[in-house]
C-alpha cells in the first residue's frame, strides 16, 4: 500500500473544506437548525410523542440522515470530478497509486467530513431537546457505515458527472425525496398499510430506522435488516468502483 501518496490525497481533500469552512460545516449545520426549528415547533405542537418518544427529539436522527447522505454525495462526488474538470486526474491515474487506495483516499476524506458535519448537527440538536443514545456503539457504526457508502455512491456520481450541474442531478431529485419519504420525520407505521408496504421499497428507510433504533431503541423495520441492507449496498458500490477503474469508464477519454 501507497500510504505517502493516500495520506496526501486524503489531506489535500479536507484541507479543502477548512479553506471553505462556511459552505462545507456552517452551512448544512445552519440548515439543519433550521429543519429542527420550523418541523419540531410546527409539527411538534401536534405531535406530542411517537412510540413514547418526543417529536422533537424522534426526528433528530432522520435530519442527521438527511444532512449525512447529501453531504457525503456531495463530498466525494466533487471531490473527484474536479481533477477530472482540471485534468489532474490523470497525474493520479499514471502514478504508482492502485484504484483501491485513490478511491480509500478520497472515499476516506468525504466520509471524514460527513461524519464531523454529523457529529457536529448531533451536538447542536442536543441544545434544542433532550437526547439519550441508547447504544451508542451502534449509533457510531451506523453513522460510518452510511457515510463511507454514501461517500462511495457520490464518488461514482463524480466519475458518471460530465458537467457541474449532474453532481447536483441526483441528491436533489432522487436522494432528498427519497429521505424525506423514508420515515426521517415521521414513523412509517402512521401510514396505512398499503403505503406503509411501498415505503419499503425506499432504501432510505432501511438506514433510517437501524439509526433511530441506535438512539431510541425503537425501529420500523429489523435492525440487522437494517445493516445488512446497508452492506449489500456497501458492495454494490464497491462493485461498480472495481469495474469502472477497471475498464476505464469516464476517466480514459
Amino acid at each position: 500500500m501507497n500510504y505517502r501518496a493516500m495520506r496526501s490525497i486524503y489531506l489535500f481533500e479536507m484541507a479543502r473544506t477548512w479553506r471553505t469552512l462556511l459552505q462545507s460545516i456552517v452551512s448544512p449545520v445552519i440548515s439543519t437548525s433550521l429543519y429542527f426549528v420550523v418541523f419540531g415547533a410546527a409539527i411538534g405542537s401536534r405531535i406530542e410523542e411517537i412510540d413514547g418518544v418526543s417529536y422533537g427529539a424522534f426526528i433528530v436522527p432522520g435530519l442527521i440522515m438527511l444532512s449525512l447522505l447529501t453531504q457525503s454525495i456531495s463530498n466525494a462526488s466533487f471531490g473527484i470530478y474536479f481533477p477530472k474538470f482540471t485534468g489532474t486526474i490523470y497525474e493520479i491515474l499514471s502514478a504508482p497509486v492502485s484504484f483501491l487506495e485513490i478511491t480509500a483516499s478520497y472515499v476516506g476524506a468525504a466520509a471524514s467530513k460527513s461524519i464531523i458535519l454529523g457529529l457536529i448537527i448531533l451536538a447542536t440538536a442536543a441544545l434544542f431537546v433532550p437526547l439519550h443514545i441508547a447504544h451508542p456503539f451502534w449509533m457510531l457504526l451506523f453513522l460510518v457505515l452510511t457515510a463511507v457508502t454514501f461517500s462511495l455512491f457520490g464518488f461514482i456520481i463524480g466519475i458518471w458527472a460530465d458537467g457541474f450541474e449532474k453532481l447536483q442531478l441526483v441528491p436533489l431529485l432522487i436522494v432528498t425525496p427519497l429521505t424525506f419519504l423514508g420515515g426521517s420525520f415521521y414513523s412509517i407505521n402512521m401510514l396505512p398499510p398499503f403505503w406503509q408496504k411501498v415505503t419499503l421499497f425506499n432504501p432510505v428507510v432501511y438506514l433510517v430506522s437501524g439509526f433511530r433504533w441506535s438512539f431510541f431503541g425503537i425501529a420500523d423495520v429489523s435492525v440487522g435488516i437494517s445493516l445488512g441492507m446497508t452492506l449489500v449496498f456497501l458492495a454494490v458500490c464497491l462493485c461498480i468502483v472495481a469495474w469502472i477503474f477497471k475498464t476505464g469508464y469516464r476517466l480514459k477519454t
